[in-house]
């Protein structure tokens, strides 16, 4: 029942302001001037909940922005002669400006989106990785250090010497690490050279 005839008296007062408001001898509300009564440069909650955080105190540099009826003159001037040459032109003229505004501003939009996609993808080729760090270090070690490398030797290399077939030099395996002897048996004779190494001429075996 408390709360039904506090609606009712609600109800009742905003019924009798509806009347007032709706009489021909109240005056016009956009006619009268706001005056404030009360400003101060500490911080208000209440303004700052009712105008969703934007003026966070009710001084006197804010007032005569937030309670201003008209623009300033300069403005009202700039608006005026924007309306007037607007008047000016024609309704075909207009939309041909229209169009070539609108035609601007896409070919704008579109270019400005071509270098966001471009800048886009060309961060994303800088930050690709193209190499294995751990492959690199590998790498280096092995040639800088020999780290990693095995030190055993295949079968059979750096100590045997092979004869070859009649007519054909012999095959020396591992032949880096030896030195040059001269062959017996052909002193004149120009003798074939593999790795380094002199070979006998055909028919002989060779000699280390």
């Amino acid at each position: 029942p408390s709360v039904l005839d506090s609606f009712a008296l609600l109800s009742g007062q905003l019924n009798t302001l509806n009347k007032v408001l709706k009489h021909e001898k109240t005056p016009l509300l956009r006619n009268q001037v706001i005056i404030p009564l009360v400003l101060s440069p500490d911080r208000d909650e209440e303004i700052m909940r009712q105008t969703e955080g934007r003026v966070p105190v009710f001084s006197h540099e804010v007032v005569p922005d937030h309670l201003r009826t008209k623009p300033d003159p300069e403005v009202e001037e700039q608006e005026k002669q924007l309306i007037t040459d607007a008047a000016r032109i024609s309704p075909d003229a207009a939309q041909k400006q229209i169009q070539s505004l609108n035609k601007m501003c896409s070919n704008l939009l579109e270019k400005i989106s071509k270098e966001e996609r471009e800048s886009e993808s060309g961060g994303l080729r800088q930050n690709k990785q193209t190499f294995n760090p751990a492959d690199t270090n590998a790498l280096v070690a092995a040639v800088a250090f020999g780290k990693g490398l095995s030190n055993r030797r295949p079968p059979g290399s750096g100590t045997s010497v092979q004869s070859g077939q009649p007519g054909a030099g012999a095959i020396i395996t591992g032949a880096s690490g030896m030195q040059q002897v001269p062959m017996t048996g052909a002193p004149a004779q120009q003798q074939p050279m593999l790795a380094g190494v002199q070979m006998a001429p055909a028919g002989q075996p060779g000699k280390v």
